[in-house]
């Protein structure tokens, strides 16, 4: 490469325009901000936001940025912060996973404060969140295994993209967001941990704290404070850490891994980086959420849905429950911690408890992850007949899909199967534009009446026509 990945993405970022975003790709990027608006509304009373909210006004500060729903007005990287957390917060935002997994809306809290910030236009916006989009979505691609299968959390990739987001909406020059990626990229790796076992608050905080650096980064870079520009593919730098590159060269090193080998060689295809940049937008692909549960639990969830109310399967029938998906299922929600959830953390992260709550409730929403539904009996009646069973036929098959065998054995000894391919809000079964309407209006409930609820739809879906600041005023409750 004659430029740094750095420098290649940051002239991409500082060149793109709304005007010259084709209208579909706008479109798509206001139904993901719709949908992630609805997912702060919904976090309104959650714990985890309310202690980082409450701690951001105890410190007070400089009014540049405002939260969602309570109309706080903060410095920029605090406002962005409680934002991220607040869509994040029920783990009911955004998806995109091929080699590793992200929820790119993440981000949108950096394009809002900043603009905000820098009184700027709606269009400015969603600019930077098709940028968000983009980049998230493209360094989800390029390491092989994923970068979670190498034990680190994606916020590990948040850390970069955020300071491209922010840095849009503060007019970086290039050598600006070079800077900013690098100063960003330097401090916020993130293991897998906040990930696996019992799961706490932190599972849905390492990324909004990605985005609240990554604000931080782009005004220290626009000040003229400098980062390593090789924070991608320099010695040390992510591939080089991550293994199975080769500095010198500036090229992938394929290499096996000792008691990893079912992973294959470990490598990085920095193509998938670059190719069809600027004519081919990622924005498009990525997926919405039906459930408030974690990603891979969906297609699951589907079948177990479906199958309770075609033949009204009652708990008490339930003998066993076979699960057949693919290895990394297995791992993330079936762990043992897993079939004795404690905390909403670890219950949106467990298929055991996913599946039993399906069956009981015969529905999935934000209500049944309370600690109080946590310690239903019912639910743990079932959870330890629930098993996962690994299947290599799927592995082939995903992440393009994401296959689900679900088979229930009932006491009597029938069984009954269902197989899906794809879940609900998936590119190749989205959800229509109504089906996100009652989502955001679900969510949105406790909060606005039906008039206020048409109306934040209305201000979203028109929103190019309107500054920063009058878009966040209006989202106040």
């Amino acid at each position: 490469m004659e430029k740094s990945v750095s420098r290649i993405i940051s002239e991409f970022a500082v060149d793109l325009r709304y005007k010259d975003i084709p209208g579909e790709v706008i479109h798509k990027a206001k139904q993901f901000l719709y949908d992630s608006i609805g997912c702060a509304f919904g976090a309104y009373e959650t714990k985890d936001v309310n202690i980082i909210r409450n701690y951001f006004r105890n410190i007070g500060g400089k009014q540049e940025a405002t939260v969602i729903a309570f109309g706080d007005k903060l410095p920029s990287a605090h406002a962005a912060f409680v934002n991220s957390q607040m869509i994040r917060s029920l783990d009911f935002n955004d998806i995109y996973w091929k080699q590793d997994p992200s929820h790119p809306s993440d981000l949108i809290p950096a394009a809002l404060a900043a603009g905000e910030y820098s009184n700027s236009g709606m269009q400015s916006v969603l600019t930077a969140i098709v940028l968000g989009y983009e980049f998230e979505q493209r360094l989800c691609e390029i390491a092989v295994p994923g970068i979670r299968e190498r034990k680190w959390h994606h916020a590990t990739i948040t850390q970069f993209v955020a300071p491209i987001v922010a840095g849009k909406l503060l007019n970086l020059d290039v050598n600006q967001m070079v800077n900013a990626i690098g100063i960003n990229g330097s401090h916020n790796f993130t293991s897998g941990a906040p990930a696996s076992g019992q799961l706490s608050m932190m599972k849905n905080t390492v990324d909004p704290m990605a985005v609240f650096n990554g604000v931080i980064s782009s005004f220290l870079a626009r000040e003229g404070f400098t980062g390593p520009e090789l924070i991608f593919e320099g010695k040390e730098g992510l591939f080089d850490c991550l293994l199975g590159w080769d500095y010198k060269s500036k090229r992938s090193k394929p290499v096996s891994i000792l008691g990893m080998e079912s992973y294959g060689e470990w490598q990085w295809k920095l193509d998938n980086l670059f190719n069809e940049l600027g004519s081919k937008y990622k924005i498009l692909e990525g997926s919405m959420k039906a459930f408030p549960t974690e990603a891979l639990t969906h297609t699951h969830i589907s079948a177990v849905l479906s199958l309770v109310n075609k033949y009204d399967i009652k708990p008490e029938q339930v003998k066993k429950i076979i699960v057949t998906t693919i290895a990394r299922v297995c791992d993330i929600l079936f762990d043992p911690q897993k079939y004795k959830p404690k905390s909403r953390e670890t219950a949106d992260h467990s298929l055991p408890y996913c599946i039993a709550v399906a069956i009981v409730d015969r529905k999935i929403t934000t209500d049944l992850f309370t600690e109080e539904k946590i310690k239903d009996p019912r639910v743990w009646s079932i959870i330890d007949k629930i098993e996962g069973a690994a299947s290599s036929e799927f592995e082939e098959l995903f992440p393009e899909k994401q296959p689900s065998q679900v088979t229930i054995i009932t006491n009597d000894g029938k069984e009954f199967s269902e197989y899906l391919e794809y879940p609900k809000g998936h590119p190749q079964n989205p959800m229509t534009d109504d089906e996100l309407e009652t989502k955001f209006n679900s969510l949105s409930s406790k909060l606005l009446n039906i008039q206020r609820q048409r109306e934040i739809k209305e201000l979203v879906y028109n929103c190019e026509n309107v500054e920063v600041a009058e878009f966040m005023y209006k989202l106040i409750v």
